[in-house]
């Protein structure tokens, strides 16, 4: 099956859109595969604004999140690793998804219980 997260990457962003939110999407740097503004780096994160009036080309990928925005008045195509996305969020009441660190881009379930072997038990039935 494909990764869960950016289908909720995806539906997070429209449910803060539709709510005329800002989203914003917090980012691990030091795990991203594609090109971020490296001035904008604060303790190994950035946190990029993806108003839609803000940005232009926004594709939200199963593997990358691209678009296009300006940083300082320069335009620069941007591109966060979803597996690196740490959160998305509403800019104006903080709502929106934490994504576990711990366990970024696995979404394999969780190994079976193992259980004990149960002794058959039989019934006389007449």
């Amino acid at each position: 099956m494909t990764p869960l997260k950016p289908y909720l990457i995806r539906s997070v962003y429209e449910w803060i859109v539709d709510n005329d939110l800002t989203p914003h999407l917090l980012v691990n740097a030091n795990n991203n595969q594609g090109t971020l503004p490296t001035n904008y780096i604060e303790d190994g994160k950035i946190v990029l604004n993806l108003r839609p009036q803000a940005i232009q080309g926004l594709s939200l990928g199963n593997d990358v999140i691209e678009f296009n925005a300006k940083f300082s008045g320069k335009p620069m195509q941007i591109a966060a690793s979803v597996n690196a996305v740490m959160a998305i969020y509403a800019k104006e009441n903080g709502k929106g998804l934490v994504f576990d660190q711990e366990n970024d881009g696995g979404d394999a379930p969780p190994p079976p219980e193992k259980q004990a072997p149960s002794k058959p038990s039989l019934r006389i039935v007449k």
